[in-house]
């Protein structure tokens, strides 16, 4: 390795100054925390001379959005439930925050689950604990699999995931019998599907079930847009096709396009025509609009990283100024490392940008850091 990076002294040196503070702490290079490789690898720009914020003020930890829910969430980490039911029975109709609600309180549920049977002990058949309840099913099934690509999941974690899906598939069907007009559980299902890995025609029937009761649900257009992707059911271009579809069905899907080119992993995706142009769509939709809930910034950091993609440098570090602080969604959590990649693609795009050139693509997912 180092026999290679004579030819590239930056890298080089990086590497030396990563040898030196491995032996002054007794690690390993590879056992250095990921801040600490940060600071001797990321592009060194000042950042904050062109309207960024600085780098160690960057974080993935998202401000909050909604105060009832904050509160809640507190409420049952302490042991109390009451304020967890009543604020999940009060977003009924209002489907995008409920999903957000029940998802933050499964994924509680899924660590922790003694307070959800205190609900369900005071308040026996409440619909809206069975929708908790089954979406903690989904939350913990996706525990026990992790995020690692399959090559690096065991059998025994497939196992459990696989077998908890299972009980996960159940308990939305009851929410379903319970909750007729609830898009919610649906969502669950496509989850569900998508980890059991369901032919493309029982996919679709779940589909038409979701877009019946809410055409333009947000997650579930993000979870069936995951399911038509290569590494699960689908492909490249399914995943293309079906998000050239929902951006063209409402402005607000104007980000899937650009979630599936990065999904393929391919940088000549980047620059396929339809790409091109939502980029162009997404910018200039983004254009009147802030930064303020976890969606913005979500498709701020496709456009950010798309626009890269593209050369566009100046644009990207107008997205990235957009982002502030906040590195805490797409595409950064796809990432092992999700700030250092948010800081490093930010670094490439000042830097390009500064020098007035074009540089390569940084294409597709994969590993930042760490």
């Amino acid at each position: 390795m180092v026999l290679s990076l004579l030819f590239k002294p930056k890298e080089l040196l990086a590497v030396l100054r990563l040898l030196r503070e491995a032996k002054r702490l007794g690690v390993e290079i590879d056992e250095l925390p990921p801040d600490v490789v940060a600071t001797h690898v990321l592009p060194r720009t000042h950042p904050e001379r062109y309207g960024l914020t600085p780098d160690a003020e960057v974080t993935t930890t998202p401000p909050i959005e909604d105060l009832a829910l904050a509160a809640v969430l507190d409420d049952v980490r302490a042991g109390n439930w009451e304020n967890a039911a009543d604020l999940v029975t009060s977003t009924a109709g209002d489907w995008d925050r409920r999903q957000r609600v029940v998802s933050a309180l499964a994924d509680l549920a899924a660590k922790e689950d003694a307070w959800t049977y205190s609900w369900l002990a005071a308040r026996p058949g409440d619909p809206h604990w069975v929708v908790v309840h089954a979406m903690s099913l989904v939350s913990l099934a996706w525990d026990i699999r992790g995020s690692a690509p399959s090559s690096q999941t065991t059998r025994a974690q497939f196992d459990g995931f696989h077998r908890v899906l299972a009980d996960a598939r159940e308990a939305a069907e009851v929410a379903v019998s319970l909750l007729p007009d609830d898009p919610t559980p649906w969502v669950m299902q496509l989850m569900v599907a998508r980890g059991l890995q369901v032919p493309h025609d029982e996919f679709g029937v779940l589909w038409e079930e979701l877009v019946a009761r809410d055409p333009l649900h947000h997650n579930g257009h993000l979870q069936a847009l995951q399911y038509w992707c290569r590494k699960w059911q689908g492909s490249d271009e399914l995943a293309l096709e079906f998000g050239l579809a929902a951006a063209a069905k409402s402005p607000r899907f104007a980000a899937l396009p650009l979630h599936a080119a990065f999904e393929s992993g391919s940088p000549e995706m980047w620059r396929r025509a339809a790409v091109v142009r939502a980029v162009d769509v997404l910018v200039a939709r983004l254009e009147d609009e802030g930064a303020d809930t976890g969606v913005l910034r979500g498709d701020r950091g496709y456009a950010a990283f798309g626009l890269v993609q593209l050369g566009r440098y100046e644009e990207a570090v107008g997205q990235f100024r957009a982002l502030g602080a906040f590195a805490d969604g797409g595409p950064w959590e796809m990432f092992e490392e999700p700030r250092i990649a948010f800081l490093t693609l930010r670094g490439m795009a000042v830097r390009a940008a500064v020098k007035g050139k074009r540089g390569r693509s940084w294409g597709g997912r994969g590993q930042v850091g760490g």
